[in-house]
């Protein structure tokens, strides 16, 4: 194994004590399953064959987009596959091979046997929603996009918040009283207020929604840096280091950073699971994501709006909470396995 890959005996019994934790790490394994099945939507639920053989030829219609004639058709505009004069065409001179869920989030369904929302079948597993798109198409993207702007806000927000606590808690004294007295202010303004506000003021897209989150969002870790570079900062080995000349920037990153990032690792899964709940609140409260966009808080919105129709809320509460679920169980045990006290059992 290449030494830069290579675990520290400390490493190894930490990896060791959270796969002894069997919740956490089959919950590790679920998620990482339900995340990758996802990232590949478009071949899971497609309005848009997987692939199609006409005439000899093959065509990936969810990759590639065909005009109507290349299979026989009057118009120049791109095929409609769901259209049975296209299917005929296509089925005289080939075959199309579908994804499991022929739908996306957005296509809307117009053969349903019932007026929307219509209730799980076997050609809507879930039913439709109040618009008639296909649910498990909506869970099926929503996940991803609430996953990836999770990661992506706890990523960037972890940044944030690990660069302020290190120099607060190393430079100490003035920088740290002021840094505290702002962050005392800005703690203390009603975060999903402002949210609400600043959305209603522009139109908001995933960029916009994730840098109006960010900037209430790096706080999380600030205090928890700040403890271990207050802690660490008059050891005897960074005492040495900056007698020997080596600059406030090298020391904050290599003899400090490294115990702070301990305990800020064990913060991360709860981070992840508080940035996907508020994006899922306002998104139930309609100021999320654009509309139609596919999104959990806007599915268990449909869910209290059609109370006839209670496959909605189930679907979208059900998929919150497993994910939710495994986060929590993930963060658990990656907290316990950085314990110091079974660490070094």
């Amino acid at each position: 194994m290449p030494r830069a890959l290579r675990l520290t005996p400390l490493g190894r019994r930490r990896l060791y004590n959270f796969r002894r934790n069997q919740r956490a790490f089959w919950s590790l394994w679920a998620f990482l399953a339900l995340f990758i099945l996802t990232l590949g939507a478009e071949f899971l639920a497609n309005d848009r064959p997987l692939l199609i053989r006409f005439d000899g030829r093959l065509y990936v219609p969810v990759l590639v987009s065909y005009p109507e004639t290349a299979f026989g058709g009057d118009f120049e505009t791109e095929t409609a596959y769901h259209d049975p004069f296209v299917q005929e065409l296509i089925a005289a001179k080939g075959w199309i091979l579908w994804p499991p869920i022929p739908y996306r989030y957005d296509t809307i369904i117009k053969d349903l046997p019932t007026p929307a929302p219509s209730a799980p079948s076997v050609a809507n597993w879930l039913g439709t929603d109040d618009q008639g798109r296909d649910v498990v198409a909506r869970l099926i993207y929503g996940f991803r996009i609430s996953v990836l702007f999770g990661l992506v806000l706890t990523i960037l927000s972890s940044i944030v918040g690990i660069a302020a606590g290190a120099v607060q808690g190393y430079f100490g004294g003035l920088v740290d009283l002021l840094f505290q007295r702002f962050i005392e202010i800005w703690s203390g303004l009603p975060v999903l207020y402002m949210l609400i506000i600043l959305a209603s003021v522009i139109t908001p897209d995933f960029w916009w929604l994730l840098g109006l989150m960010l900037l209430f969002s790096w706080m999380g870790l600030v205090g928890v840096v700040r403890a271990e570079f207050l802690r660490a900062r008059n050891f005897d080995y960074v005492r040495a280091a900056r007698a020997l000349g080596v600059g406030d920037g090298t020391i904050m990153r290599r003899h400090l950073l490294p115990n702070a990032m301990v305990a800020t690792l064990t913060f991360l899964p709860f981070i992840l699971n508080g940035s996907i709940t508020t994006l899922t609140s306002l998104d139930f409260l309609g100021f999320g994501l654009p509309p139609g966009s596919p999104s959990l808080g806007e599915l268990l919105a449909q869910g209290k709006n059609n109370l006839q129709a209670p496959w909605l809320g189930f679907s979208g509460f059900f998929s919150l909470a497993v994910m939710l679920t495994l986060l929590v169980f993930i963060g658990e045990g990656v907290r316990d396995a950085f314990d110091p006290r079974k660490t070094l059992a």
